[in-house]
């Protein structure tokens, strides 16, 4: 060392890349958002919140400088993922503001109501999860791929879940969006590879967002403790930096070939079922 100081950098791997981000005011969508930015990628915001939504754009700008316009690193648009129109100009703004769109994350989506029996189950709110987590996400890489296509490069990322892996856990309609989003991913995956366009979805476990703990009841805290003592890899509890680290993953060169891919990030708690042995030691207990 020669005494002075020396200042540490991160790679920017999403330089110059313009992304979209659906829900991008909370939870995952926020974070992957603060992350996009950190790697140098230009990110257009869309959600429903707009004060959150406006204050996180504030928040973004005052943190990470790209020696840019301030308005060039993030914006914000108040969007209705399940209205075409508002998905539409969505996308059509980031070719207005940037001239391209590299990165299209459909992360938004709603629990619904939480347990409902088969027969309590109603429609309307049936209806209103899929059109915003499976409607919402076909819209979005509709739009994306419109303008993906003519350049023959692009990422379309999903958020979907371990609830399309493991059964019995998670309301109905929710259950039901995610497969879908997973059967929508790999369809897209096929179609979408002839013009090099990569297309993913990102499965995350329980984790202590804003969304999960409102539908529990629970505050962060009890959320953590919760899925803790329910996980299979002890020591550590997942966070949404951990599905933002994935997207981040997916949408580099570092994932250049790979496609079709749902990637897990539970712990290894869809691996096992750990019914019997519970039952065994209730038995002997």
């Amino acid at each position: 060392m020669n005494g002075k100081s020396t200042t540490l950098s991160i790679a920017k791997r999403l330089k110059g890349k313009v992304a979209i981000i659906t829900g991008g005011a909370g939870g995952f969508g926020e974070i992957t958002a603060k992350l996009f930015v950190q790697h140098g990628a230009k990110v257009i915001i869309a959600d429903v919140q707009d004060d959150k939504g406006v204050s996180l754009c504030n928040e973004i700008i005052a943190t990470y400088k790209h020696g840019e316009n301030d308005e060039e690193i993030i914006s914000y648009v108040h969007c209705n993922i399940s209205d075409e129109t508002d998905m539409k100009n969505l996308v059509d703004l980031a070719i207005s503001k940037h001239g391209k769109l590299d990165i299209m994350f459909n992360n938004a989506g709603i629990p619904g109501d939480i347990n409902p029996t088969i027969v309590g189950a109603s429609s309307d709110n049936f209806k209103k999860v899929f059109n915003i987590n499976v409607y919402g996400g076909f819209l979005g890489a509709k739009h994306a791929a419109r303008v993906m296509i003519p350049n023959k490069s692009g990422v379309i990322l999903f958020t979907a879940s371990v609830a399309a892996l493991v059964a019995g856990e998670s309301p109905h309609a929710y259950t039901m969006s995610k497969h879908a989003i997973i059967g929508l991913m790999k369809n897209l995956c096929v179609e979408m590879g002839q013009y090099g366009i990569r297309v993913n979805a990102i499965s995350p476990c329980a984790v202590s967002t804003p969304l999960l703990s409102n539908a529990l009841g629970m505050d962060k805290e009890g959320v953590d403790g919760l899925i803790c003592e329910s996980a299979v890899l002890k020591g550590v509890a997942p966070e949404a930096l951990d599905v933002a680290n994935a997207a981040l993953f997916l949408a580099s060169e570092e994932a250049k070939f790979v496609s079709g891919l749902n990637l897990v990030l539970d712990g290894g708690y869809s691996v096992t079922n750990p019914s019997f042995s519970m039952a065994v030691k209730k038995l002997f207990s």
